[in-house]
């Protein structure tokens, strides 16, 4: 490339699907095919109010926060006589072609779409590195591209690395907001027939298959080793309630359109977010999405947040139920809530009111003693709300809610149980700091304590160089109620 900045590499953004050809026709006649379209609304949920909230958009953004520029000039996309920027915006218009006034008025397959997306990677490495593929190939060392892309765009990525080219270096990351990647399921019905109206069968699972080239023993949302899962990362809605008609037909813990448990790649990096998958209160015109994006993309460090459950005890009468031989289940759902110091959106949210809380699986996570992953925090150096301060300061908004207890397969109603309780409520605020010649050290504090403090110094240990690990024993003993501990890896990225 004409310099190295890195981490900042050209973005392709890869729009989503449009059913009808009035659609089409809006999409192809707006420049950054909605990657320009901002919010000025941000909706509340006690109350469920509106308040004003100015998001001016993606693009917008990464250009006022990161440098970022188009490549337009003149009516022209990236003329000869512009120098390139590492710091550009490509926009991948796959759908010029199904225009009837731009294109020849014909919808093609994902797998074209997916060749077309190849082409413009290869164009832009040749205006980058000019000779640079034909004298090294596909894959060099010096050129890098993100990929971020909305809804069906995700799937055009996925066909792209997975089919067409695997495991292609020149691809650094690659962010997908509100994709199937399970494909869309629909009540009453699931999966979306095999064939449909406007190519709608591009969201059906055997027909994924074909495009993603998937073995039959993979599932559908595997990268089937064709891309690293660690730098791919997608962005979960779960606010149906703003979207469309089709939200009737997909029903809640959804998005609107594309369910909660369709919208992942198995073993990568998420967030969730209440946003619906478009319109005024849409996943990808929204400040929590732009600010997931930018610190995946540009950030110094990676958390993983676990809770390592060590034993979870029960009310009194159930406990006796359960001395007495009797089956005893309980569905434990954790709503966590991640915010970054200064900020007055949700870096990730998942809560049991809005159909998204984590699942404690008492044999899985009790009896065999895995982890309950919670969350994965990007944070920057570079992108703190609050700059005079040098450390990295987030919090962890932690319910584990009490359940409904069943017995022998059937409801089991205390007289005084009260529905919405927790065994555990509290939020855990924290600051990570760098000391040269040592590493990262945390400080911590719960609000039971005293409410947005830091008090105390997390133990920490280094399972393997850079990789700090922090564990925060501080979930309480009651009946009922939970022994835990929170533990924090945290790891470097982009250093190199």
């Amino acid at each position: 490339m004409t310099r190295d900045e890195r981490p900042y590499f050209p973005i392709i953004y890869v729009r989503g699907y449009a059913m009808t050809d009035g659609e089409v026709e809006q999409t192809v006649a707006d420049p950054y095919m909605g990657f320009n379209i901002g919010s000025t609304k941000l909706r509340q949920q006690y109350p469920r109010s509106v308040v004003r909230h100015v998001f001016e958009s993606p693009l917008v953004r990464l250009m006022k926060d990161e440098g970022y520029r188009d490549t337009f000039v003149d009516g022209a996309e990236l003329p000869n006589d512009l120098e390139p920027s590492p710091r550009s915006v490509w926009i991948y218009r796959y759908y010029d072609e199904a225009s009837r006034e731009l294109g020849a008025g014909r919808r093609h397959e994902i797998e074209h779409y997916a060749q077309g997306l190849l082409d413009l990677v290869n164009t832009v490495h040749d205006r980058y590195v000019p000779g640079d593929r034909a004298r090294h190939g596909s894959a060099t060392d010096a050129f890098r591209v993100y990929l971020v892309a909305h809804s069906m765009g995700g799937l055009i990525c996925r066909s792209m690395l997975q089919r067409l080219s695997p495991n292609d270096r020149r691809i650094d990351k690659v962010f997908t907001y509100a994709t199937p990647h399970g494909g869309i399921d629909l009540r009453g019905i699931g999966n979306v027939p095999g064939f449909g109206l406007k190519q709608s069968e591009t969201f059906n699972e055997q027909r994924m298959r074909e495009y993603l080239a998937l073995p039959t023993n993979a599932t559908v949302n595997s990268l089937n080793g064709c891309f690293p899962e660690e730098r791919f990362f997608c962005l979960v809605g779960t606010n149906h309630d703003d979207y469309g008609l089709a939200k009737y037909a997909v029903g809640p813990m959804s998005d609107g359109l594309v369910r909660i448990v369709n919208a992942t790649v198995a073993d990568t990096p998420r967030a969730f977010v209440h946003r619906s998958h478009s319109g005024h209160y849409g996943i990808v015109n929204s400040e929590d999405g732009y600010q997931n994006l930018r610190r995946f993309l540009f950030g110094t460090m990676r958390v993983d947040a676990f809770l390592d459950v060590e034993e979870i005890m029960l009310p009194s009468s159930v406990q006796d139920e359960k001395d007495a031989g009797h089956a005893i289940r309980a569905d434990y759902l954790v709503d966590v809530i991640a915010r970054v110091r200064g900020a007055r959106w949700d870096l990730h949210r998942r809560t049991g009111d809005e159909g998204s809380a984590v699942l404690i699986e008492y044999d899985r996570h009790v009896r065999a003693r895995q982890p309950v992953h919670l969350a994965s925090v990007f944070l920057s150096n570079r992108a703190r709300v609050d700059a005079s301060r040098p450390t990295l300061g987030f919090s962890l908004d932690v319910g584990v809610q009490v359940p409904e207890y069943q017995i022998d397969g059937k409801a089991f109603w205390q007289r005084d149980h009260y529905d919405g309780g927790y065994l555990f409520r509290d939020k855990v605020n924290l600051e990570a700091y760098f000391v040269e010649g040592t590493g990262w050290s945390l400080r911590y504090g719960w609000d039971t304590e005293a409410p947005n403090a830091v008090k105390h110094t997390a133990h920490a240990h280094q399972p393997v160089p850079d990789n700090w690990v922090f564990e925060l024993p501080a979930l309480q003993n009651t009946r009922p109620g939970l022994r835990a501990v929170l533990r924090l890896e945290t790891r470097p990225w982009n250093e190199s």
